[in-house]
């Protein structure tokens, strides 16, 4: 991301009405590398293509945001590897984190992972240090600090039914291990931060949450995520794309500024409950619309999501979740047209 770029962003968290609205887009593994032409694999395992892939998007579409930007990662594998997951990584498919807790009498023999040293993230670390200086050169900047939430990692862990069911039948273990897995992502966080003086903002990415109901998330979600978005960084930023009328009340005390919800979510309603103090990025539908749709489906929607908006201010258009596989240079292009 740009200086003018993260100026753009920052006018916006703090209620400025651009004209036209911005866009902007969450982009990984999934749409990406075969976006650029090569399988996930030589994605995650070359520092020279995963560079290319992401200066080439960034080129492509000058006028969109990107976030979290050079995003290094290894899909839902990057932190659950910490914990001692095994991951399997297939040459053109989304790599996997398989469950290494088979019950919860075993949640009492994890411990919290060294981020400087334990699964995945020193790799992460590493590909960013290796790129930096070409990031920098072509003007742009390291900005977010980025990782899954606490219940996205432990439904890996331990298995998303799993712990969906503990949750109700032995809080206090589940508590026990969010608890572990959240000093270890306050951690990851410092340390990324440490790593790279530009970082202003922090990236959590949970569907987990859009799976219970408020008090559940009142409690086993509400106090961890607001320490791990209690940092001075200028962008708090939580992705969300399943269902979030649970928890959207809770934005504002977990400190989150910006929000990706999915693309059900009505735009005008989420403002209303947030009091039009969160910026919303959204909200078109990404597989139907954005990916299967032709050009003019895009534009359509694009248009008709903007005259529909009642208020205008902390808005980022996009669609619904991150940027799905398969979208197509064209209907970017259409997207970015329908503002125009």
């Amino acid at each position: 991301m740009t200086d003018k770029q993260w100026q753009i962003l920052v006018n916006v968290i703090n209620g400025e009405t651009l004209d036209p609205l911005p866009v902007g887009f969450i982009i990984d593994s999934p749409w990406l590398p075969n976006w650029y032409g090569i399988p996930i694999l030589d994605y995650f395992s070359n520092d020279d293509l995963w560079f290319r892939a992401n200066i080439k998007v960034i080129e492509t579409f000058p006028e969109v945001m990107f976030f979290p930007g050079f995003w290094s990662e290894f899909g839902m594998c990057s932190e659950p590897s910490a914990f001692g997951a095994r991951c399997s990584f297939p040459q053109n498919e989304f790599p996997h984190a398989h469950k290494c807790i088979a019950s919860v009498e075993e949640i009492g023999r994890i411990s919290k992972p060294d981020p400087q040293t334990d699964g995945l993230g020193p790799l992460i670390l590493n590909r960013l240090k290796i790129n930096r200086k070409r990031i920098e050169d072509g003007g742009h900047k390291i900005r977010f600090s980025v990782s899954r939430g606490p219940l996205n990692i432990a439904s890996f862990l331990m298995g998303t039914t799993e712990l969906l069911t503990a949750l109700l039948t032995h809080p206090e273990e589940i508590h026990a291990m969010i608890r572990i897995i959240t000093d270890y992502l306050i951690e990851w966080h410092e340390l990324q931060k440490s790593s790279f003086s530009d970082i202003d903002g922090i990236l959590v990415l949970d569907d987990i949450i859009g799976f219970i109901s408020e008090e559940q998330f009142r409690e086993f979600g509400l106090p961890y995520f607001s320490q791990i978005f209690n940092r001075n960084v200028t962008i708090k930023f939580l992705h969300n794309d399943a269902n979030c009328m649970e928890s959207i009340r809770c934005l504002k005390e977990m400190g989150v500024n910006l929000f990706n919800m999915g693309y059900e979510a009505d735009l005008n309603h989420l403002k209303e409950l947030t009091d039009n103090q969160i910026t919303m990025l959204g909200n078109i539908p990404p597989r139907d619309v954005l990916a299967k749709g032709k050009p003019g489906d895009v534009m359509r929607s694009v248009r008709e999501l903007t005259v529909g908006l009642k208020e205008k201010s902390h808005v980022i258009l996009s669609c619904g979740g991150g940027m799905p596989p398969g979208v197509a240079t064209k209907n970017i292009n259409a997207f970015i047209q329908a503002l125009l």
